[in-house]
């Protein structure tokens, strides 16, 4: 009986240290609606490019006009916020659900690594597009995403790194493959964050 007190006074310790330094309550099913946005977003700039009669497998051929860079933007932002939207809404409800603070010490830190990455990757990816380099531009968002993903890590659920190394593998090999850089953003911000976010959902549920 003793032992049994034991071991279940170990656990609660154990508990108790990882709620005061990871942030446990990111949500599975947050993943899986940020994809699904990417993937409809991903969608909808095909067609713009068809619109544009812009063969987007051309790769270094093509030429996109400032209107086009702009309405490219505008979709590239509108994703982010449903993901940062979808993200805090099932998270939330998560931290509700276990009675925990879904903001304090260990959410800023976890916030601060993750932009620094993110925010960098961001101001170099407006410089490639201030260049005109834009068929650089999908891999380096996933380098970078990736980079944050993996600096997160520490400070939140450790399954988040295998995300974060797919997507920096997937965004170097896009590098090679110049032009197919909507598929591989595609398949990196749509299709890994629902298979990675529905494993999440099942295995921390």
């Amino acid at each position: 009986m003793e032992s049994k007190n034991y071991h279940e006074d170990l656990s609660h310790i154990r508990s108790m240290m990882e709620r005061s330094s990871r942030f446990i309550s990111l949500s599975g099913l947050s993943g899986v609606f940020a994809g699904l946005a990417a993937i409809i977003g991903a969608i909808y700039v095909y067609f713009v490019f068809q619109r544009e009669g812009i063969d987007y497998f051309d790769g270094d051929r093509n030429v996109f006009g400032k209107e086009l860079v702009k309405e490219l933007v505008v979709t590239g932002f509108v994703i982010l916020v449903v993901a940062v939207l979808s993200g805090y809404f099932f998270t939330a409800s998560k931290s509700r659900k276990k009675g925990l603070k879904i903001w304090d010490a260990t959410t800023r830190r976890l916030l601060m690594t993750f932009a620094v990455p993110l925010i960098t990757g961001g101001l170099f990816c407006l410089l490639l597009l201030y260049h005109q380099l834009f068929i650089l531009v999908a891999p380096a968002t996933l380098i970078f995403y990736g980079l944050a993903l993996v600096s997160a890590e520490r400070y939140t659920l450790t399954d988040i790194k295998y995300l974060g190394y797919c997507q920096i593998i997937l965004g170097l090999l896009s590098f090679m493959f110049l032009g197919w850089g909507l598929v591989a953003w595609t398949i990196g911000f749509g299709v890994l964050h629902i298979v990675y976010g529905w494993i999440m959902h099942k295995k921390y549920k």
